[in-house]
């Protein structure tokens, strides 16, 4: 493939965050890049392994793979695989470890499952006891990803993963190995059910008492229907869009639906391309090198143009870090400043990510923010030439793959805008700061006239205390949830979704109402203004634990500030209430993450219990 195209002119502010980035992370980077260039220098490690480490990695596979193995010059291709039933989206990588396989005897090497790692559904897990695991998951991932790995056996690798947790911890782990080449291989989404906003209508009419489980359980059967991602603009589909946008995706790649011939034939070009880009060849493209600061800062912009999922303001952080890049929040920010919000696919509008693809998708959105300045385009990626060559979208011509120009106009403005109308000119998300620490808010599916709620706070320590208020008639008039010990080291910092129907009832009843916690909502927060994350997290003695019952909160997303109106001498003089969270730290597995609860750092720092860079 070609060279990476010339730099284009940037916007003055992607450029000034991307240097600064540069500057704050160039002895961490440095020292990176000097690890990961002397663990290209060795070679292949294959060869140099004994006899009996050899014989062992090549013990059970066919007469014609043993002997590349053994003597041949081919490419080793690792398959890391998050494959398993339970989740949808993962479901049908049941069967690509075969179609990669006999791409890559194909291009004269082998591909061999190097190992599986763990994949939650937190669809599954929602208000219940194994959400305190899923944030965890992530770090389980990257140390399952190293172990994969580490036969050293292997010249390149490809990686199978599409949901939450999954992929920011397939990056991290990848990243530990990043003198290998690592192709991120998607599985898209299913296929359109119940609308979202119809599902949302059902929710909370079985909130209010109006429907009963039947009903609701019908609703969401219908929604959720089938093989692949769920439709809605969550985390999950997040983050196939930053896998593209940051040049880990073949072009087009992530939002074809399962189990089409389209969808095949990507994933056989994925393993092609995983199989030219090893440093047996002339275009060696270590995932290490190729994530560099440029390709962090596309995949925050694109956040932001699209309205992602705010868990990545963890998971981005996280993810750098493991290439010795330092992101902060305010990086996020300052890029929201810039960045035109371009897409309204739900929870921040009424379609879903399979209509977004019909109207233009992600070549779309490529183009827009090119010619807008706001991405870089002189970037390496796995597909080679620069961003430019993700403005094409693919295509089947009588069973062959090829590229073309994506579409130049919008199919449907409802759904997806140029950069010259956008839906709001900034992005989705929005930075918080003052007297209760710091925290991010999702305001792209927020109406303006709620961007600003002060009221008194009403306090709970669990989700489950606010839903037993809701329905007890205990929670009229204005006021700021504030849901506390649900951060990293209190109980794993679960997603609070079942907040979302209440609090959402009783905002349609005319009441100004608002969420504080230091939990996460991820990318299907919905309508209710949340300022979720806040760190420090009450359980390590953070503002947020001297809010007392009635304090008027103020949460201001046009400001951008997060305050509480006490006396200035009667706030310092408060102390921390505490918790008794030991219900949080045994049973459905929890008790074996108590040395990560103690080892965990800051959301703002990406809540991870490795070192940050």
């Amino acid at each position: 493939m070609a060279a990476p195209a010339p730099s284009q002119h940037v916007n003055a502010r992607v450029a000034e965050v991307t240097e600064r980035i540069a500057r704050r992370s160039h002895d961490s980077r440095a020292r990176y890049l000097d690890r990961i260039a002397a663990a290209a220098e060795k070679g292949p490690s294959r060869a140099k392994l004994g006899c009996a480490n050899q014989a062992h990695g090549f013990a059970a596979c066919g007469p014609s793979d043993k002997a590349m193995l053994r003597e041949g010059p081919g490419a080793n291709l690792a398959i890391v695989t998050a494959y398993n039933d339970m989740l949808s989206a993962h479901q049908p990588y049941e069967r690509y470890p075969e179609l990669i396989r006999a791409a890559a005897r194909a291009a004269g090497g082998v591909a061999q499952v190097a190992g599986g790692v763990p994949a939650m559904c937190d669809g599954v897990t929602q208000g219940e006891a194994g959400m305190e695991l899923s944030l965890f998951s992530r770090d389980v991932i990257a140390l399952a990803t190293a172990v994969a790995l580490s036969h050293q056996t292997f010249d390149s690798a490809v990686f199978l993963g599409i949901c939450d947790k999954i992929v920011p911890g397939l990056v991290i782990g990848a990243l530990s190995f990043g003198h290998l080449p690592a192709v991120f291989v998607p599985a898209g989404p299913m296929t359109s059910g119940l609308p979202n906003d119809e599902k949302a209508k059902i929710r909370q009419l079985f909130a209010e008492g109006k429907v009963g489980r039947d009903a609701l359980l019908e609703a969401e059967s219908l929604s959720y229907h089938g093989p692949g991602t769920c439709t809605f603009y969550g985390t999950a589909n997040t983050n196939q869009m930053m896998m593209e946008i940051m040049g880990l995706h073949l072009p087009g790649a992530s939002f074809v639906n399962p189990n089409t011939p389209l969808r095949e034939a990507l994933t056989t070009a994925a393993a092609e391309r995983a199989m030219a880009i090893t440093a047996l060849g002339n275009d060696y493209t270590p995932v290490g090198r190729m994530l560099d600061e440029k390709a962090f800062v596309n995949g925050i912009v694109g956040l932001h143009a699209t309205g992602g999922s705010t868990n990545h303001t963890l998971h981005v952080v996280a993810m750098a870090a493991a290439g010795g890049i330092k992101l902060t929040w305010d990086d996020f920010s300052d890029l929201a400043d810039v960045t035109p919000l371009l897409c309204r696919v739900y929870p921040n509008g009424k379609a879903d990510v399979n209509h977004f693809h019909a109207a233009g998708g992600m070549a779309f959105v490529i183009r827009e923010l090119l010619g807008d300045g706001l991405l870089h385009g002189d970037v390496e990626t796995v597909w080679g030439g620069g961003l430019d060559a993700y403005t094409k979208e693919p295509v089947l011509n009588d069973g062959a793959l090829s590229w073309r120009d994506g579409t130049a106009t919008s199919g449907d403005e409802a759904v997806l805008r140029g950069a010259a109308q956008p839906f709001q000119p900034t992005g989705g998300l929005k930075l918080l700061s003052g007297d209760l620490g710091r925290a991010v808010i999702k305001t792209s599916a927020i109406a303006s006239e709620r961007h600003v709620i002060e009221a008194p706070a009403r306090i709970f320590h669990s989700q489950e205390e606010l839903q037993k208020a809701f329905k007890a008639g205990d929670l009229r008039g204005d006021f700021v949830a504030v849901v506390r010990f649900q951060g990293p080291k209190a109980n794993g910092m679960p997603e609070l979704h079942k907040l979302m129907p209440p609090l959402g009832v009783l905002q349609d009843r005319g009441n100004k109402v608002a969420l504080v916690t230091d939990g996460r909502l991820s990318g299907a927060s919905g309508k209710v203004p949340a300022a979720i994350h806040v760190t420090p997290e009450a359980a390590d003695g953070g503002p947020i634990a001297l809010i007392r019952e009635g304090d008027i909160v103020r949460v201001d997303a046009v400001a951008g500030t997060l305050t509480v109106k006490v006396d200035p001498a009667e706030w310092a003089a408060r102390s921390p209430v505490t918790a008794d969270l030991s219900a949080s730290h045994a049973g459905v597995g929890r008790e074996l993450f108590g040395a990560f609860r103690a080892a965990v750092g800051t959301a703002d720092s990406g809540a991870t219990i490795f070192a940050v860079a």
